[in-house]
């Protein structure tokens, strides 16, 4: 991937920004053997071969340890990493460590709010803006109701700016206020506010527009303004265009906790213990051949009688609720 000189100088650990921007007006800077002294140059670390001073810094960069980071951009936050009218960035709700040493994976329009991906890794960034390789999932508010007929003509792809759009997975999530409706949109492209455009050819405005998945890794638990660091496992599929399993990650950084509208019904629930429970009880009450009552049968029992970590009293084979004390009764049988 394409970076400005300076940018890799500083990563590499050779100077910081500022002087490595002097290091290339000097001359001390060459690119496959040519001197480079124009700022903004880029070049690509895993092709181009850089020296600063006749010392190469690729192994440096190669070496370089890779950030990978979740953000959930609010609104009026820009998707770059500078900007000449000084508006707030996204890269600004990051880390002061990191905010210079990432970049940001494809954009988001400055009123669009939803996943963002920031790193270091040129390789992640080339998987996720692939055309046609990982796809982007978004929420539209639109403004009216589109026709059945339009909506099948934005699922088949219609063109935009001359170009031709490829087919839209779109489906109606809820209803909203003033005859307003919510739309699930999964794209494989990465087309310039492609969702906007999509509705305004219809005449049906995008009033409000959120990414909430890239891929497999979707905004759950993951609140408007703050980041989280991406698993191994996430990095992989991205990088595969495969599907990743849910595994826990910390939730760091600040941010505002919005409320938010969630199309659909999509809410907070608890994915895992709900159907654990079920499976147990319906387990339990299957019909299948009791728990013999033997030094291994009083062990099972003991252990069944404990209460799960959520607090829930711990049923018999039964599913009817023991006793206070949790122990079992021992079973006596009168003998004539």
């Amino acid at each position: 991937m394409l970076e400005r000189l300076q940018k890799l100088i500083a990563e590499a650990g050779i100077a910081a920004r500022r002087k490595a921007e002097q290091l290339i007006e000097a001359g001390a800077v060459t690119v496959n053997g040519v001197v480079v002294t124009e700022l903004g140059t880029k070049a690509d670390p895993e092709t181009d071969h850089i020296r600063v001073d006749g010392r190469p810094i690729n192994p440096l960069l190669r070496d370089r340890e890779k950030i990978y980071v979740l953000l959930n951009k609010p609104r009026g936050y820009l998707s770059a990493t500078r900007d000449p009218l000084n508006r707030p960035l996204a890269i600004d709700l990051l880390p002061k460590n990191i905010q210079k040493k990432v970049h940001t994976v494809g954009r988001l329009d400055f009123n669009t709010e939803g996943l963002l991906i920031l790193t270091n890794d040129g390789a992640l960034t080339d998987a996720v803006t692939r055309a046609g390789f990982v796809e982007k999932t978004y929420h539209a508010k639109v403004k009216g109701h589109p026709s059945d007929e339009q909506i099948e003509r934005l699922r088949r792809g219609i063109t935009i700016d001359r170009r031709r759009l490829a087919p839209a997975d779109i489906r109606q999530l809820d209803l909203t206020d003033h005859d307003n409706v919510w739309y699930e949109v999964r794209l494989t492209q990465g087309r310039n506010q492609q969702v906007r455009k999509m509705f305004d050819a219809t005449g049906h405005s995008v009033v409000k527009l959120r990414r909430v998945r890239i891929g497999a890794i979707d905004d759950s638990g993951l609140k408007v303004g703050v980041f989280r660091v991406l698993t191994p496992a996430e990095v992989r599929a991205l990088m595969t265009g495969k599907p990743s399993p849910k595994t826990p990650a910390a939730r760091v950084g600040a941010g505002q906790n919005r409320e938010r509208p969630r199309p659909g019904g999509r809410g907070k629930k608890d994915s895992t213990a709900a159907p654990k429970q079920r499976g147990t009880e319906a387990k339990s009450g299957s019909g299948a051949s009791p728990r013999p009552r033997g030094k291994s049968g009083g062990s099972a029992g003991r252990k069944s009688a404990t209460t799960n970590r959520q607090g829930s009293p711990a049923t018999r084979s039964g599913g009817r609720p023991l006793k206070p004390g949790g122990a079992r009764r021992p079973v006596t049988r009168k003998t004539r």
